[in-house]
């Protein structure tokens, strides 16, 4: 019998790097995993080299850049499996150029925090209790701020703080879901994995980022490495009842103290309803 077995875990941005790492690790421990990509060519690669006769592996598609994709693959999951019970919202995007989602949102932060707080909605009512969030984060959120005179960068747009907002959220997102959920028995936790030779910040238009990222590879944790956390969150015994914390190489962390701000993971919270048109399930 595996760790795991009976649950049905959702990772996203599951074709590669942690998210790929996460899939296996969880099927592993007798998961049915649920594996949300965006690409059909980069996800039906990803479920060919994982598949097995011991893994329980279904690829879905979704863009998390589109709302109407986010619903539309909710309504699949609710339909096909009826209940989630581990949610890793792993997926992330990384651009030295402004880019906007089809809802006209600068795109790191409408995918990296605004998709998966919309997915988070969607799912939430198919998570019964002892289920499990994860939220990744980054180290990235300490230098980040959230712009709300000017949520997508319209003005003085540049990559680091695009992506330091988006993280900064990610960790905000996890403290106000938490307490919202203390009652629930639903726990969310966030986690920095670390520095890891990952896609994230490659163009798969151009490939630019790819020598760099080459070169610095032996210096970087390997996917599996940096998904460690995310994993230990999802699965270990021991953070059963563990909520609203931020972890690193499978320990409590200190977080910025921005991101500790109450008042300011609520406001960020309510903004996200209104721009995603989705409110938390009461």
């Amino acid at each position: 019998m595996g760790q795991l077995d009976g649950k049905i875990a959702l990772v996203t941005g599951a074709n590669s790097g942690m998210g790929m790492a996460s899939v296996k690790a969880l099927a592993d421990m007798g998961a049915e995993v649920i594996m949300l990509c965006r690409s059909r060519e980069r996800g039906q690669a990803a479920y060919d080299a994982l598949c097995s006769e011991n893994r329980r592996l279904h690829l879905m598609l979704c863009d998390l850049g589109d709302y109407a994709s986010v619903h539309e693959f909710a309504d699949r999951v609710s339909e096909q499996f009826g209940r989630v019970d581990l949610l890793i919202n792993n997926a992330g995007f990384i651009s030295l150029d402004r880019q906007t989602t089809k809802e006209g949102v600068e795109r790191q932060f409408g995918v990296n925090h605004l998709g998966h707080f919309l997915l988070t909605m969607r799912i939430l009512p198919l998570m019964p209790a002892g289920s499990r969030i994860v939220n990744v984060a980054s180290g990235a959120h300490k230098a980040g701020k959230i712009h709300f005179d000017d949520i997508n960068l319209t003005h003085g747009y540049n990559v680091v703080k695009a992506y330091g907002q988006s993280k900064l959220a990610n960790v905000l997102f996890t403290r106000e879901l938490a307490e919202r959920l203390k009652n629930r028995s639903i726990t969310v936790n966030c986690c920095h994995p670390g520095a890891v030779a990952t896609n994230t910040g490659v163009s798969r238009d151009t490939g630019f980022g790819k020598t760099i990222t080459g070169l610095l590879k032996p210096f970087f944790q390997t996917p599996e490495e940096g998904a460690r956390t995310a994993v230990f969150l999802a699965s270990d015994p021991s953070v059963g009842d563990v909520t609203g914390e931020y972890y690193y190489r499978c320990k409590r962390a200190k977080s910025s103290k921005r991101s500790q701000d109450r008042a300011l993971a609520g406001k960020l919270f309510v903004l996200s309803e209104e721009m995603t048109g989705m409110k938390f399930p009461e």
